[in-house]
Order: C-alpha cells, then sequence, then structure tokens
C-alpha cells in the first residue's frame, strides 16, 4: 500500500519562499509520475506541477518560474520549492501518485 506524507506548511509573508516535502512509501518512487496539486479555500483542487519517470517537468502556467518541482529518489522524498509567494497561493498542497494515492496535504498561508 503506498502512503504519502506530505510537510513544511506554514505562514507565510508575500514574496517569501517555502518547500514542501512529500514522503513516499510502498511504491517505487522513481517509476511512477509524481505531483503537486493546491486546494484553495472553498476552491476545487488544481494541478501545480509534475515529474516524470525520466525527470522530465511540467507546470501550471500561475507558478512556471516560481515553483520548481524535485525528487530524491534515495530518500523517497518528492520536494516543492515555492518562491515569491503571493496571497492567492494559499490553501492545502498535496502530492500524489499518478492521480491514484494522495497525501493528508499541508497548509500553506500566505499573508500580505
Amino acid at each position: 500500500q503506498v502512503r504519502l506524507v506530505e510537510s513544511g506548511g506554514g505562514l507565510v509573508q508575500a514574496g517569501g519562499s517555502l518547500r514542501l516535502s512529500c514522503v513516499a512509501s510502498g511504491a517505487i518512487f522513481s517509476d511512477n509520475t509524481m505531483s503537486w496539486y493546491h486546494q484553495p479555500p472553498g476552491a476545487q483542487r488544481e494541478w501545480l506541477a509534475s515529474i516524470f519517470r525520466d525527470g522530465d517537468t511540467a507546470y501550471t502556467p500561475s507558478v512556471e518560474g516560481r515553483f520548481t518541482i524535485t525528487r530524491d529518489t534515495a530518500r523517497s522524498t518528492l520536494y516543492l520549492q515555492m518562491n515569491d509567494l503571493r496571497r492567492e497561493d494559499t490553501g492545502v498542497y498535496m502530492c500524489t501518485r499518478h492521480g491514484i494515492d494522495w497525501g493528508q496535504g499541508t497548509q500553506v498561508t500566505v499573508s500580505s
């Protein structure tokens, strides 16, 4: 059974940075497409970024150039480096394996 656990969220001022982590267990980490999603308050979950088996990455336009998705295969950990945070980045951030397995999420709050 795959288990994903996110951490690293918190309260940050606009323009600040955070790095989120997602530790995966129960799966061959490097063989999977891993992604980050964001759920703003009262809104639908939205895709942010993915890293594919070959290491290629993809981002939604609103975070391109501000967020970076990486992975550490040896630690089975997925990261999301978030820079230049904006108020609209507030919400719960979740990692997923192929959109099948999901973590519980970590809360990010950006204040002005």
